[in-house]
């Protein structure tokens, strides 16, 4: 009976928690809409776009990236090697669209085992502007781009940033990857801020370019292997927050495999758990699985119904997280429990993998995380 008893309480305390972070998540979060153009002076901006090979949406978020709704913004692409497929839809862009100030940089500094943050190096020190905006190439801008992000400038941030919103999933296992990063991770990250423990996202991030440069630049970010993790630890260090944009910007997905997805999310756990690990440990906990074990184990003692038991813990765990979908306009069909599910089923085994060594893939670049600051790293030819 006490194990009966103990098992339910848990089962209820993780889905209280589980309800209780989409609550805090939705006040923070607000449904995609137009930002004004600045009435005033507005500051120029530098956007750096880090890239390597040519994605499903590659020509569309290029077209977006130079249709921006802001005065003054030069674009700063980057690649690693001249041979990356990319080049040529860069290279066309900046020619369709001349009008807007752009440059294409071609090179690889080795500051660290992170290849993004090496990517970025050189755009970062031939961006112009006070204001500088490092966003990955597969993020889709919005025409408000520029806007989201200054208006979530306060007077004791340091950065702010985006999340990654999952969107155009072609197939199931596409669907999968926007259960994550819509309903699961977005949710706690804007949890977090709501509880004054924002953390940094390396999608998209607005940097004032003298307050970091002051602090050893973009060098500092090679700190943690993780980029965002170490914009995350200087910007506290300096006694300021991470800020969200209170719509974040959508990531178009196309199609994904079980492999994909399998291999991003463990390089995400195997970084979380050596850049954080105190917050990684509880990680076994969220989703599904613990509270639903834990309920059979209730209802079995008790005597109780499993396939009912097993239903209600679904609808209390899912039905909020489509709600919040839908509050916020992200990707909802009729694949999402499915998919929601299948994640959950991930989920220990993706934590379990944080904890263990071995190599791990990011982008083509087999990468075996030693330490928070230590990666070997072996590049594969470019386009692989």
């Amino acid at each position: 009976m006490e194990l009966t008893v103990t098992a339910a309480l848990f089962s209820t305390a993780l889905l209280l928690s589980n309800l209780a972070s989409i609550l805090l998540a939705s006040l923070k979060l607000k449904r995609p809409s137009k930002v004004a153009p600045p009435t005033g002076k507005a500051p120029p901006v530098s956007i750096v776009v880090p890239s390597r090979g040519v994605e499903p949406f590659t020509e569309e978020t290029l077209a977006r990236a130079f249709s921006l709704d802001w005065p003054r913004y030069e674009l700063i692409f980057c690649v690693a090697h001249a041979d990356d497929p990319v080049v040529e839809p860069i290279t066309m862009a900046i020619a369709r669209f001349p009008a807007v100030p752009a440059r294409l940089l071609v090179g690889d500094d080795r500051i660290s085992g992170n290849p993004k943050l090496n990517n970025c190096v050189k755009g970062w020190q031939a961006a112009r502007h006070k204001w500088v905006v490092l966003a990955d190439s597969n993020v889709l801008m919005p025409r408000d781009y520029v806007q989201h992000l200054m208006a979530a400038w306060r007077p004791d941030t340091g950065l702010v940033c985006s999340a990654p919103i999952g969107s155009r999933p072609d197939g199931f296992w596409a669907e999968v990857e926007c259960a994550f990063l819509n309903t699961l991770q977005a949710r706690w990250q804007y949890t977090g801020e709501a509880l004054g423990l924002g953390f940094a996202q390396g999608k998209s991030m607005l940097w004032n370019k003298p307050m970091l440069d002051a602090n050893d630049g973009i060098r500092a970010l090679a700190a943690e292997i993780a980029e965002d993790a170490a914009a995350t630890k200087v910007v506290n260090g300096l006694g300021l927050r991470v800020n969200l944009v209170a719509s974040p910007f959508e990531q178009p997905l196309g199609l994904r495999t079980f492999g994909e997805i399998w291999s991003r999310q463990a390089r995400w756990a195997r970084l979380r758990r050596v850049t954080f690990p105190l917050f990684f440990a509880p990680e076994i906990l969220v989703g599904a699985t613990p509270p639903l074990v834990l309920a059979l184990v209730a209802a079995a003692g008790a005597g109780f119904s499993l396939p009912a038991t097993a239903l209600a813990v679904l609808v209390a765990a899912y039905l909020p997280e489509c709600a919040l979908a839908s509050a916020k306009g992200w990707h909802l069909s009729l694949r999402m429990i499915p998919a929601m599910i299948a994640r959950d089923v991930m989920l220990p085994a993706i934590w379990a993998r944080g904890w263990l060594g071995g190599a791990v893939d990011w982008r083509g670049n087999a990468m075996t995380i030693q330490t928070k600051t230590v990666a070997e790293l072996e590049e594969t030819p470019s386009g692989a």
